[in-house]
Order: structure tokens, then sequence, then C-alpha cells
């Protein structure tokens, strides 16, 4: 007996909530958009990705009424027809692949593009973040910058292990090889020194270890094979210092030309006493006032948040930008950056808790202010300490970077200076629930929790 098949579902008939909604999928050669299939025309063509083409697609577009359109996030090659096309006034909604990557039917670029149409009209889909136009200029320096100061990182290695072949011990009474007597040291070996007595002279006064210490360390074989590899080292590791530095003129010049983005009554807020927080001195922080620049611009100094160094506050601004009303809620702040919890629930039971990897720049550095409060005299170290003795590192740092992430919401929506909690305050408050909680368990034991007297 053949079993009849059942009838397939169907959607079409669901409530259209963008009728002239298109998708693009997105590729580096070419893309394919489909247009709604009620248009009298070929709703779905396949154009180049040269800049006539994207014209072309983006003309097509307009012709047949289409306001909005949907698109994938793939690579890098979205953002040259997304700007062309919020440049002509068409809302784009740039959307993750995971949303909607069960394509019904053959994979191909023609079902992907009417896949996307179709959930696009339905309104199934949800925009990425994308800060707006000025940020995304900031945003992409500062990444530049990053990944500058990156690869420059492999040439301080390739100087430490030349030395190392040699039997330099220079790592071993410098604490940076990178620093001002280490420099030194190093520019003299290149230009040809090999006397200790000489290059121990040139030891700064803050040194910790004597001339003598370094006299001994710089006895080695002096391999001419080695200093080569230590000249050719160092001398990219200066090339990409002096970029690091055109990269920092760039960017105070993006900076200067920013208007303020708050609005606020009386007098403007007062540029910060200083550039740099106490005890602060990282060798790759900003040859700017990145401190005063963010003041002026938000009407708030976020470098005041424990934790929060300058380059830190620059790189969370640049990626979450200033119009905080694309987010609703902190709770919502806090899962774009990738620091809530992702509960499975299933049957009214939590299945599993875990925060969710994301690739998000913004959280990467809240979570390094959270590393940074871990051993500090502060009310986000008890955190870090008190979450970590009951549960792991790994978690404190995550809670710890939810709850800054927190405090600078609140503080770039209503425009508040930080105002820290004393740990006494939070200690206070911690016994207070675990009081409660004591109090709580031995009633529904049977039991009355009582003080002792004295």
């Amino acid at each position: 007996m053949t079993v009849p098949k059942p009838a397939r579902l169907r959607v079409d008939n669901l409530p259209t909530v963008f009728p002239n909604a298109a998708g693009l999928d997105i590729g580096s050669a070419e893309i394919v958009a489909a247009l709604p299939p009620d248009r009298d025309v070929t709703v779905v063509r396949t154009f180049t990705t040269f800049t006539a083409d994207l014209t072309q697609l983006v003309t097509w577009l307009l012709a047949h009424h289409t306001d909005t359109v949907a698109m994938e996030s793939t690579g890098v090659y979205w953002i040259p027809i997304y700007e062309m096309l919020e440049a002509a006034g068409i809302r784009v909604y740039l959307v993750n692949a995971r949303h909607f990557k069960i394509v019904p039917g053959r994979k191909s670029d023609y079902n992907d593009a009417q896949w996307l149409q179709k959930l696009h009209a339905l309104g199934l889909l949800t925009g990425s973040f994308r800060p707006d136009d000025e940020m995304c200029v900031l945003r992409s320096l500062l990444r530049h910058r990053a990944q500058l100061i990156e690869h420059r990182s492999p040439h301080v290695l390739h100087m430490q292990k030349a030395l190392k072949l040699m039997n330099i011990q220079l790592p071993e009474v410098l604490s940076d090889v990178t620093g001002v007597t280490g420099m030194a040291i190093l520019r003299a070996i290149v230009a040809g020194e090999r006397r200790g007595d000489v290059l121990a002279k040139l030891r700064r006064p803050g040194c910790r270890h004597t001339e003598e210490d370094i006299i001994q360390a710089l006895t080695g074989t002096w391999r001419d094979e080695h200093v080569f590899v230590l000249a050719q080292s160092l001398d990219l590791y200066d090339v990409y210092t002096t970029k690091v530095a055109d990269c920092d003129r760039r960017l105070d010049q993006q900076f200067s030309s920013m208007k303020p983005r708050f609005e606020i009554e009386g007098e403007p807020p007062a540029p910060p006493t200083s550039r740099t927080k106490k005890n602060s001195n990282s060798k790759n922080q900003p040859a700017y006032n990145v401190r005063a620049h963010l003041v002026r611009i938000l009407g708030i100094d976020l470098v005041d948040i424990i934790g929060i160094s300058e380059s830190l506050a620059q790189t969370i601004i640049a990626e979450i930008g200033t119009d905080m009303s694309r987010f609703p809620t902190s709770k919502n702040f806090c899962s774009w950056l990738g620091l809530a919890p992702h509960n499975d629930i299933s049957g009214g039971k939590v299945l599993r808790s875990r925060v969710i990897k994301v690739h998000n720049r913004a959280g990467q550095a809240l979570r390094q202010a959270a590393q940074s409060c871990s051993r500090s005299h502060s009310l986000f170290g008890a955190f870090y300490r008190a979450r970590s003795a009951r549960s792991s590192s790994e978690e404190a740092v995550v809670a710890t970077a939810h709850k800054i992430a927190r405090v600078m919401y609140h503080m770039l929506t209503c425009h508040e200076a930080f105002k820290p909690e004393s740990i006494r305050a939070f200690d206070q408050k911690r016994q207070q629930r675990d009081v409660k909680y004591l109090q709580k368990r031995a009633k529904a034991l049977g039991f009355t929790l009582q003080p002792m007297t004295a």
C-alpha cells in the first residue's frame, strides 16, 4: 500500500512586511540579486563586482521600487555595495549567515538570493549592528593600528632569538629589550660595537641590574649570521614603529575633526587633568591625547572606569559608536558583546548555559579590562575574586566584563560620571544577600536563624 505524501507546507500566504524587499547573495566576483516574484521582469540577475556593474545594480533596484535589501556578511565583499546602497537611500539589512543557513532545495547562489528575499519580505531577518560612517572611519584606522602592532611583535622575538643564539643574555638583565636601554644597546651592536663595558654604559639609571651584570650578559660568540638577522629584525621593528606613529597622527586628525555627540545643559565638561591613569606605562598607548578627545566628543570620561585604559576606551567607542539607542537595554548591549549567557531551554528546563563565541573586538577589550582588575583593590576586583572563588577564572573574567559593560552603558545613556562603589559597601551587600539566603533555607527546613549575641 502506497502512503500518500503529505502536502508541502507553504509560507507564501503569510503577511508580507516588506513588499519591496530584495535579496543579494554576495561573492568575490559576482553578486546575485533577487526581486519580489510579483515583478513583471526577470526577478533574478547576476552582476559582477566592478564599480560600473555595482552602479548598474543599484540603478536596477531603484527602477523596480526596491526600498530595502538583505545581504549576507561575506568577508569584506559586502562593504562596497553596502555603502552604495546606503548612499542611494535604500535601507540595508546585513544578516548573520546563521540566521538563514538552512536553504530549501539545492544549494546555489540563485537559491540563496531568493531565500534571502523571501525571508526578508516576511520580516524574519534581523540586521547586524554597524556604526555610523564617521565611526567606521575611526574603526578602520584603529583596526589597522592594532594589526601594525601585531605584525611588529614577531620581530621582537626574532631579535631575542638572535641574541640567545649568540649567548647574549640581554633579555635576562633587561625586563624589555625594546625599552630605552635595550634599544640603545641593540643599535650599538648593529653599528659594530662589541665591548661589553662600552655597551653597559648605555644603561639608564632606572635599570634594576648593575653595569657589571650587563657586562656579563653581553659576553657571547658574536656570530656574523646572527648579527645580520638581528640587524634586519631591528630595521623591520623600526619600520613598523614608524608606521604606527603615522597612524597615530592620522587618528589624531580624525578625532579632531569629530564634533561633540552629546546634549547637556550648562557648561561643557572640563578636559581631564591627566592624559593617562596613575601607574599606566603601556608601550603601545597612543601618542595623542585620546582621553581629552573622548571627553570632548562624549561629554564623559570613560577612562575613569577602573580597568579601562586610553587604548581600550578608543577601541570600544570605535566598535560600538555613540548612539546607544541601537541597544534598547543593557542586556541587549551585553548580549551583542558576547558577555551574556545563552540558555538552551526545553520543557521549562535549562539544558545548557554558555557564552556564545563571537568575534567582537569591544567584548575582547572589556575582557582585557576585567583581567586587569583581578588584583585591584576596587569593586570590580572584589567582584572578580568572589566570582572566581566559586566558579572559575574564565567565568569570572566574563562576569566582570559584563559588569563593566553595564557601567559603561549607563554612563553613555545617562551621561553620568563614573562613581565607584567602595569595597566595604560591596561586602556589606554581599553579606546581606548571604544572610537572606540562609534565612530562606532555614525557614524551608523548619528552623529560625538568629544572630549570635556578644
